[in-house]
């Protein structure tokens, strides 16, 4: 199954997480050159941050558009939630 959504929020996303991979390769950088413990804690932080926003997004775009289509398969959304719960529940 692919992504839900348009290709609008598909670029967006892209977008989103080329940015977060630049983060990273900063956030390598610093560590590289031994910065302050708390400027990269800080950027760290702001990485997390950014990655929440794209899972927030996928997640959102999974239900209105993955679950919101199955409902009219009922055996397909069961297992499309029970997915979905499965992992919910992993997360911490």
């Amino acid at each position: 199954m692919g992504l839900c959504g348009t290709d609008q929020d598909k670029k967006r996303l892209v977008t989103r997480l080329r940015r977060i991979e630049g983060q990273m390769r900063g956030l390598s950088k610093m560590i590289d050159e031994d910065q302050d413990c708390m400027d990269v804690l800080r950027q760290v932080t702001s990485a997390s941050s950014a990655l929440r926003g794209v899972w927030t997004q996928i997640v959102g775009d999974h239900i209105r558009g993955c679950l919101q289509n199955a409902s009219l398969d009922v055996d397909n959304r069961d297992l499309l939630i029970e997915e979905l719960m499965e992992h919910l529940g992993k997360i911490r």
